[in-house]
């Protein structure tokens, strides 16, 4: 798969093998136009070109890759694939329950309450894209609601400046009873009002896939049981109504959020924002300067053509983005850099030891990060087939320290010189973007 040689190899993970480098080399000799294409239940899609060669299982790979990417960058609940009938139906035996990829195909059923569908026809429908206008606005007397794992954070913001700020412990991922999780919202909104005269708005940051301010798919609901499930869908709205009527409340993914706070703080458009935390989170910030109405679940993107590569355990899949740009990326890589790791420790327990070691120069955790510099560096050009990118906003535990500018710097370096013609610029959170602020960014949907 790789005929290109890498300039950049990690001795951690030498059979590493980019989707990026695959792709490009596969292109140099298919020569049969074959057009894929993911469309979500409103019509807007994402048309993506490539081609065809004599090779069936290469042809199938390469498809099969590109469009898993078009549903979880773009999203969708319909992909059309023209010049390729028999691609289009093993996509289609694949991509439903049984299949290889039944877990998209489900999740995707889910946020869009569409079943999904894959069509092979002669030429693809005309693209319709869309740009939400969200975020920049600071007149007025704002409230901006960040809702995490384990806190949620309000700010009440008059004129870009924050009056009131307030952090509380809680435990959404925990509760069954969806009106715990109305009551604590409720409960910050109302805070926030009392220190403003008015509320203009109000602007919601969550995890999640939000699609017209309604909850599809969110981890903060874990528990909530499918037959109450109604309840956390239009929970932020009916929170918003709870201040007064006629309130605007809009609610975006907490990685678009982040992607608009970067805007922000660079002043500028084209800002894709990737969080390694827990997991890999995405957001991005188009050239108009507002939000594509895309899922942007990074942790499900490929980067990886390894057949043997790291395995997601909730897709199932191999190779995606969660096992690459996450705390999971830093603990696979631990046994292959010789670092013992204590079981009963928790993941960020086993991150923390590993940034301790990097803090005291250990050559063995310089070459974990390394190597993440080396997915990140190879996986960004990739990413750039989808988004046109300006400013790839790097932050998140994985970030922290010593550790994340090597992981910067490395990625930087591959852009460079194996990438010349792309102008990604590499950047992490300066002290603007932190008096920003999430909490700022979200007011200011």
């Amino acid at each position: 798969m790789k005929e290109r040689i890498m300039k950049y190899q990690s001795a951690l993970d030498k059979d590493f093998s980019p989707v990026i480098l695959g792709l490009n080399d596969f292109l140099k000799t298919a020569t049969r136009p074959v057009g894929l294409m993911a469309e979500d239940a409103d019509g807007y899609n994402f048309r993506f070109d490539m081609r065809a060669g004599a090779n069936a299982e290469a042809n199938y790979l390469f498809a099969e890759r590109i469009v898993k990417s078009l549903l979880w960058c773009v999203g969708g609940c319909k992909v059309y694939v023209a010049g390729a009938d028999e691609i289009a139906a093993r996509l289609g035996k694949e991509y439903k329950k049984g299949g290889a990829r039944a877990f998209d195909a489900d999740f995707m059923e889910r946020v869009y309450g569409r079943a999904f569908e894959v069509k092979a026809c002669a030429e693809l429908p005309k693209e319709k894209r869309r740009s939400v206008k969200a975020g920049g606005k600071i007149a007025g007397c704002r409230i901006g609601f960040d809702a995490g794992g384990s806190d949620r954070k309000v700010s009440a913001v008059i004129d870009g400046q924050v009056v009131f700020s307030e952090e509380v412990v809680w435990h959404p991922k925990l509760n069954a009873d969806p009106d715990y999780h109305f009551q604590g919202i409720v409960s910050a909104l109302k805070t926030a009002a009392a220190k403003l005269p008015r509320v203009d708005s109000v602007g919601v940051s969550s995890a999640g896939i939000f699609i017209n301010n309604k909850t599809c798919v969110a981890s903060l609901f874990l528990k909530v049981p499918e037959d109450k499930y109604h309840l956390v869908r239009d929970i932020y709205i009916r929170a918003a109504e709870e201040l007064g009527p006629n309130i605007p409340v809009t609610v975006a993914n907490d990685g678009d959020v982040t992607a608009i706070a970067g805007g922000m703080s660079f002043h500028s458009d084209r800002v894709l924002g990737i969080a390694m935390g827990t997991s890999e989170a995405g957001g991005y910030l188009n050239a108009q300067g507002g939000l594509n109405g895309w899922l942007s679940e990074l942790a499900f993107v490929p980067c990886d053509l390894n057949p043997n590569g790291a395995v997601d355990e909730w897709s199932g899949d191999k190779g995606t983005g969660v096992k690459y740009f996450s705390q999971d990326a830093v603990i696979k890589l631990c046994p292959a850099a010789g670092i013992p790791l204590d079981a009963t420790l928790s993941p960020a327990e086993k991150l923390k030891v590993v940034q301790e070691l990097m803090k005291k120069g250990d050559p063995r955790a310089e070459e974990i990060y390394r190597t993440i510099g080396i997915y990140l560096g190879y996986t960004l050009p990739f990413y750039a087939l989808f988004y046109d990118i300006k400013y790839a906003l790097v932050l998140g535990r994985v970030l922290s320290g010593a550790g994340g500018n090597l992981i910067v710097s490395t990625a930087t370096e591959i852009l460079k010189t194996e990438f010349p013609d792309l102008q990604i610029n590499i950047v992490t959170p300066d002290e603007r973007f932190k008096r920003v602020g999430q909490s700022i960014a979200a007011s200011s949907l």
